[in-house]
């Protein structure tokens, strides 16, 4: 995207590593956000206007695994969590940016779900109920906003090699790769190119929509 010209603001609960990663990007900035936290978001929301002016695109993209355990045993604040990180937080950069874009009449958010909130992995109930109700959220508001310039679309990989897929076990990672048809990892430029389109002018029939980056695992 900065390849395109986008300018950038990059949110991490770590400023820290934002900043680094910002420095790295052309037209980047770094800002420490908590994005479980609605009025963290609202106020970076301002912050990010003040410094650029306008928002465009939105991408959703933080989350974590969550606990590797059985349902019947998964832990309560586990489960908290993982909703707070992956969906939640979702909701609250949606609620907040979205009506910048509107002002405008033109924007595209890109949630990032998962393959697991389609089809489940046993173990990560959690992990699969979050990223499910990314999917839901996703439809229900590319509907609401389909007579205006803004488009929602969502993003649902396979296990992508990333730092987050390094979290896990062997034997969950293990798991993960043999139900790819491709046999392989996804790598994280196979998912931004994918991104980058949705977040493009060339996307303006799609809305409420799931794309598959799944190496051939994607079954609906």
């Amino acid at each position: 995207m900065a390849r395109a010209g986008v300018s950038s603001a990059l949110w991490d609960i770590d400023g820290a590593k934002a900043t680094a990663a910002a420095a790295t990007i052309p037209s980047a900035r770094g800002y420490r956000v908590d994005v479980t936290d609605y009025d963290a978001v609202v106020a970076a929301t301002r912050k990010v206007v003040d410094d650029f002016g306008r928002i465009d695109i939105l991408i959703n993209g933080a989350g974590i695994n969550g606990p590797i355990a059985p349902l019947l045993d998964y832990p309560l604040d586990g489960w908290r969590r993982t909703m707070a990180l992956n969906l939640d937080a979702v909701f609250h950069c949606c609620r907040a940016v979205v009506p910048e874009m509107l002002k405008q009449d033109w924007g595209r958010v890109v949630n990032l779900s998962s393959i697991g909130g389609k089809e489940g992995n046993p173990n990560a109930s959690c992990y699969a109920a979050s990223k499910a109700g990314v999917i839901g959220m996703t439809k229900a508001f590319g509907k609401e906003l389909a007579k205006t310039g803004v488009r929602v679309n969502a993003v649902a990989p396979a296990a992508i090699e990333t730092d987050m897929l390094a979290q896990l076990t062997p034997e969950f990672r293990a798991g993960v790769i043999a139900k790819i048809p491709l046999g392989r990892l996804g790598r994280p430029e196979e998912v931004a190119d994918l991104v980058n389109w949705l977040a493009s002018e060339e996307c303006s029939f799609s809305t409420g929509a799931v794309f598959d980056v799944s190496g051939g695992r994607a079954t609906y």
